[in-house]
């Protein structure tokens, strides 16, 4: 019997909840972090958007350095960067809403991480079957 094992990474998760839950954050330069108060913080960016991630802001920067990429975003007419504080209480609820989702596929899942599973869909037979069953997960 060939194994079928999928791996599913929810990129730039925090920051796709905060938009999820919070509809006016949608489309908007969003960053999710350690606190900065007037461009003063310490600790790093958990997660920025793909809007932000245009500014050259990504994961595991200096909270601090992603400001003065807003900032120069902002000078150059570009939309103010929203910086959020890390909301772990919500995410893990929405990991467990997931981990809901994928159990219906399959009885073997591995969480590997608040955004990161691994799960046998060898039940599916086929690689096409597997990959339609992925596309109903990610919907």
């Amino acid at each position: 019997m060939q194994r079928i094992i999928a791996h599913l990474d929810m990129d730039a998760f925090f920051a796709s909840v905060e938009e999820v839950t919070t509809p006016r954050f949608l489309g908007k330069p969003l960053v999710v972090g350690s606190e900065i108060i007037k461009g003063v913080g310490r600790g790093v960016v958990s997660t920025a958007n793909y809007k932000a991630r245009t500014y050259g802001i990504h994961s595991a920067m200096p909270i601090t350095k992603a400001w003065q990429l807003s900032q120069e975003a902002k000078k150059q007419g570009k939309e103010e960067v929203i910086f959020l504080p890390v909301d772990f209480e919500l995410y893990h609820k929405v990991s467990a809403h997931v981990l809901e989702i994928i159990q219906k596929y399959s009885d073997n899942v591995e969480q590997a991480s608040v955004d990161e599973f691994y799960f046998d869909l060898s039940g599916a037979e086929t690689f096409e079957k597997a990959e339609n069953i992925c596309q109903k997960i990610k919907k």
